[in-house]
């Protein structure tokens, strides 16, 4: 297993925006290869391929990215640690609300039971322990460390903003065309509206079709970090990855090029006007 199960590249200067890539991870253990019934095409067909590397543009404006190492079919950073399914295992979990979960239910939590397309992982079922460690060795590292690069952020600038990014298949059509980004803040929750609005207004701008909250509201990132009232504001940006790859052969097209530059230019943007939004802690009243 490679340790840690992620990697970060550092801040240049004390900026208060940090990137997060938490499915673009294509390393899997050899031992969970000869354990799965998939091939390796078929596990990364789970992966939003990619996704970091088209950070690589942004990251050269000074700004940390935390990315994972690891193939989300083999652990899914972007859920809760508790998100397990009972029914995948030889022996009994202790019993825990999140088990219950639509993602669970879809067999799509921490530890998945299924990859794309619906294909089984697994040829039968599996150790808890098993799911232990793999969350023991790197979900809880990989959140505590980008808490860290939030509180520094924070410390350093009064606020911090995290941009959790991803790619998604074409969302089904709707009035208008299909949006092409999808930017999440938990309905309000997880960001200050001018933050989120000036990242909308700017992939509009871009000439891309953009919706908010529909079809993705945000995931356990969103909302395991998103805190506006302690100053730190957490956005989920999904991008319809026919934009850049061509997901049936999983390779980068023309395409690629025009997102690099888009999240590139996001960055610089938010980097010259985030500090007149009033983004910092504020009190919450009592109920």
């Amino acid at each position: 297993m490679l340790s840690p199960g992620f990697t970060i590249t550092p801040a240049a200067a004390p900026h208060p925006i940090v990137l997060a890539s938490p499915h673009s991870g294509r390393d899997y253990p050899p031992a969970f290869l000869a354990q799965t019934r998939l091939t390796l095409a078929q596990l990364r067909r789970a992966e939003d391929a990619f996704v970091a590397e088209l950070l690589g543009e942004a990251v050269a404006h000074g700004v940390p990215l935390i990315a994972a190492r690891y193939g989300r079919a083999w652990l899914d950073l972007n859920r809760e640690e508790a998100e397990l399914d009972p029914a995948m295992f030889v022996d009994p979990l202790d019993a825990h609300p999140a088990q219950s979960s639509d993602r669970v239910v879809a067999g799509l939590g921490v530890v998945p039971r299924i990859a794309a397309a619906g294909l089984e992982i697994y040829p039968g079922r599996v150790r808890s322990a098993d799911a232990a460690a793999r969350i023991d060795a790197v979900h809880r590292p990989y959140h505590a460390a980008l808490s860290s690069l939030l509180d520094d952020a924070r410390a350093a600038n009064g606020f911090a903003v995290l941009l959790d990014c991803h790619s998604m298949p074409t969302p089904p059509p709707v009035q208008g065309g299909a949006p092409q980004i999808v930017i999440g803040d938990l309905f309000g929750a997880a960001a200050a509206a001018p933050l989120v609005t000036a990242i909308e207004r700017h992939f509009s701008a871009a000439g891309f079709r953009v919706a908010r909250n529909a079809p993705y509201a945000g995931g356990h990132t969103t909302a395991r970090h998103g805190r506006p009232e302690q100053g730190i504001h957490a956005v989920q940006i999904e991008i319809d990855r026919v934009l850049y790859m061509d997901p049936a052969r999983l390779v980068r097209h023309m395409g690629f090029g025009r997102i690099e530059t888009t999240l590139a230019g996001l960055v610089a943007k938010l980097l010259a006007s985030v500090g007149t939004m009033g983004l910092g802690p504020f009190a919450v009243a009592a109920e």
